[in-house]
């Protein structure tokens, strides 16, 4: 289970700072546990990333980077200490082959994937305003 202060910076300065595709990547590898994201490192060799950097990636301002695109995230993007991000140490302890993290990032992230899906379904069917 994640610590309440690592979800409250998950919810207060990752998923804010997330694009619907890296939030969808993130999705994806979390699901398939999929060797291409990995702990322990920011980045092992491109495609293989942490957390920060798959979003790094998938992020207009910082795609076009390699091996320094998740602290660049993190600290340009997030504005989170690379060195102390309770998410990304709470990821480099555990890591992907633990099921329990690997679980609770998902529901936090199908969470707002949805959320986010709601909010566009709303824009979507609201009725437009006659002036």
């Amino acid at each position: 289970m994640l610590t309440a202060e690592c979800l409250g910076e998950l919810r207060n300065a990752w998923l804010p700072n997330m694009t619907d595709a890296g939030l969808e990547r993130l999705v994806s590898l979390l699901e398939t546990g999929s060797p291409f994201l990995i702990h322990g490192c920011f980045t092992k060799a491109v495609p293989m990333g942490c957390l920060a950097t798959h979003l790094a990636w998938h992020h207009p301002r910082t795609a076009h980077l390699t091996l320094d695109a998740g602290i660049t995230w993190l600290h340009h993007i997030a504005h989170l200490n690379p060195a102390t991000s309770l998410v990304l140490r709470e990821w480099d302890c555990r890591g992907a082959n633990d099921l329990g993290l690997r679980m609770d990032l998902l529901a936090e992230l199908r969470q707002e994937q949805n959320q986010r899906s709601a909010i566009d379904v709303g824009r979507r069917t609201a009725c437009p305003v006659a002036v």
